[in-house]
């Protein structure tokens, strides 16, 4: 019996035809979406365009064209000012020592934590971790009370002490830490161990140095959290001395420069407060953990 079969001829010009005539729906769909997310892109930009405009736009010119993302004239006077006129530089100097300290310690404690969680076997570990996720979700605000009340008991209040010790640890980074070292293979440690390697031997010559993602993305969130901290400054200090940049720029923004919408110095001191984080996270972003097993043994 003779099988019918198309003519290859036919059968190319049909397959080759299909693509062409959904090509150009392809692309008003592509088209649409890009045009979307060009526009949403600008929405969530345009406040920062606004933000670096105004800080070196004179004060008529800002007043006058608050929304305008070109200055006219461009100044300088601000930035001046900002070094000149108020306490900056020491809110500097505050926030750089609390976030360079709140940042190492949250790494090496946190470290610590995650690890005795995920390796050690003592009674009640299932239930520090689950205090530990139950601390996660609950609101900062709920605690800045019982921590006023807490620090002022301890005698350490309005000092650079209760402006760094309740914040050397945190349940999140705790929760990552202990997710990561889940995930490292028990025989890297089994060798180690062999050796005559105790437990912190161990956790700090073998399995950390593994930990090089989660450490990295622990140490961003860590540095941006403690960098931006302003609810705790609240309950922790009032000697202007001791205040960070979110506690002094709440400070310039609530009036404490006189009469004056003065927003090209706000501005512009709210600009320069955004550097840091923004460099440490461009600088390591791609490092963020993207996979559990990134840790996982690779010989």
């Amino acid at each position: 019996m003779a099988v019918l079969t198309e003519p290859p001829r036919e059968r190319t010009r049909r397959e080759t035809a299909t693509p062409g005539r959904r090509e150009p729906r392809a692309l008003v769909t592509s088209f649409v979406g890009y045009a979307i997310l060009i526009f949403f892109a600008l929405v969530f930009l345009y406040p920062f365009v606004i933000q670096i405009a105004s800080s070196f736009k004179s004060e008529p010119d800002a007043a006058a064209n608050p929304l305008s993302p070109v200055p006219n004239p461009v100044e300088l006077d601000s930035f001046q000012r900002i070094f000149e006129g108020t306490n900056f530089p020491l809110w500097l100097g505050n926030s750089l020592l609390v976030t360079v300290v709140v940042t190492l310690g949250r790494v090496f404690l946190d470290s610590l934590a995650g690890y005795a969680l995920a390796r050690l076997r003592f009674p009640g570990r299932g239930a520090i971790f689950a205090a530990v996720v139950a601390v996660m979700a609950v609101p900062g605000v709920v605690l800045l009370i019982p921590k006023f009340l807490v620090l002022n008991q301890l005698g350490i209040y309005d000092t650079y002490t209760a402006l760094i010790l309740p914040l050397l640890a945190d349940a999140a980074g705790v929760f990552i830490m202990k997710q990561f070292f889940e995930s490292v293979p028990l025989s890297v440690e089994e060798a180690a161990r062999i050796d005559g390697a105790g437990v912190f031997r161990t956790f700090w010559s073998v399995v950390l140095p593994t930990a090089r993602p989660a450490l990295i993305t622990l140490t961003i969130l860590s540095f941006q959290g403690s960098w931006n901290e302003f609810p705790h400054t609240l309950v922790a200090v009032q000697d202007p001395s001791l205040f960070t940049l979110p506690r002094g720029l709440a400070d310039l923004v609530s009036g404490s420069l006189g009469v004056g919408t003065q927003y090209p110095l706000k501005l512009g001191a709210a600009l320069l407060a955004t550097i840091p984080v923004a460099i440490i996270f461009v600088v390591f972003q791609r490092y963020f953990v993207r996979d559990a097993n990134q840790g996982a043994d690779k010989g």
